[in-house]
């Protein structure tokens, strides 16, 4: 049994069932035995698209350095990226920034990490940056943010429909020692009553408040500064459905058998990101799936360009690279792409 556990354990022993968010929220983010405080994930437990190919980085670092030309290229700006990981994406960003004249010399580094363990590959590939807990903490500059497979990772609420309203999960005590998720007595919720038009008795809806409060933030600033913000996940426009989900060591998991020794994510819900972004008076895209959105950014010309150089296993690898990011069988309908800011994006239809 993980320490975090026998936390949790006394915790339900003296303050009864302990919300689904506040269990993520310890399993994740702990500061003795969270799963992002104790370890690095990547590259054992998931792969994210920066760290299969470069080409990834570098179309999305195009789409930001042309979103702040054409808002007269603002000096000093902030590239800000939410979730780093290796710091790989925000590498691949500025390489190609280098290329844009004035891009690189006006942008300030900012990225927003909570964990000391990835902080520390970040600063290997990204020297100079500025860490930040939260994006409360960001300057007060044009913001051109990059956010991939951050939102996945946040506390959710997971709500349940009956008649009576909806019952919200919970996690208790079971039998020798085990976490047993539960539901709350259900009770009308108004926050929800808009999905009672496309949901039935039964049927399972997440919510993720932080979400929705972090993209409220980050559509003030660049509503107010100027800037532009792109969000990379899984996920689709309404929630429907128990997509929690856990790894561990590369595989499917529990995710209530362990706490703090698996990667705790669930499916993006982008119509509240849309609708934050927009009650903040900035346009916001369709939602795009990734393939699509790679494809009309030009990613296989750049595919076939460096194809040009390579031979034999390296070749091979790149061919897959390029069909594993873009091709619908694999990343390339799962996740999705929602950007927003003062005018539309690079990469998006034109209406939104």
């Amino acid at each position: 049994m993980t320490p975090l556990k026998q936390r949790m354990l006394r915790q339900i022993a003296t303050d009864g069932p302990i919300p689904l968010p506040d269990y993520m929220a310890q399993a994740l983010g702990d500061p003795d035995h969270g799963y992002y405080v104790t370890r690095n994930p990547l590259g054992t437990d998931f792969i994210t698209a920066p760290e299969i190919s470069q080409m990834f980085g570098e179309v999305i670092g195009l789409v930001l350095a042309q979103a702040w030309a054409d808002q007269g290229s603002p000096a000093p700006c902030a590239l800000v990226e939410l979730g780093p990981g290796r710091g790989t994406l925000m590498a691949d960003i500025l390489r190609v920034a280098a290329r844009v004249p004035g891009f690189a010399e006006a942008a300030e580094v900012h990225l927003i990490e909570t964990s000391p363990t990835l902080r520390a590959e970040q600063a290997k590939r990204v020297p100079g940056a500025i860490w930040h807990d939260t994006v409360e903490g960001l300057p007060d500059l044009p913001l051109f943010v990059i956010a991939n497979e951050f939102f996945d990772a946040l506390p959710i609420r997971h709500f349940q429909r009956a008649d009576q309203g909806w019952a919200e999960m919970h996690l208790t005590a079971g039998d020798s020692g085990a976490l047993v998720p539960g539901l709350a007595a259900p009770a009308p919720l108004a926050a929800l009553e808009h999905r009672l038009s496309d949901t039935r008795p039964g049927d399972v809806v997440e919510t993720c408040a932080l979400a929705q409060a972090i993209i409220s933030a980050l559509a003030a600033r660049i509503k107010a500064r100027g800037g532009a913000a792109l969000v990379i996940d899984y996920g689709d426009w309404r929630s429907v459905g128990d997509t929690l989900q856990a790894m561990q060591a590369g595989a499917p998991a529990d995710p209530f058998v362990a706490p703090g020794t698996a990667d705790l994510t669930a499916h993006v819900d982008f119509e509240p990101l849309a609708r934050a972004a927009r009650d903040a008076g900035l346009w916001h895209s369709r939602l795009t799936p990734q393939g699509v959105f790679l494809e009309r950014l030009g990613i296989t010309a750049r595919a076939q360009a460096l194809a040009e150089r390579m031979s034999g296993a390296a070749l091979k690898a790149h061919v897959a690279a390029h069909r594993r990011l873009t091709h619908p069988a694999e990343m390339g309908t799962l996740f999705k792409v929602l950007g927003f800011g003062p005018t539309p994006l690079a990469g998006f239809s034109d209406d939104a």
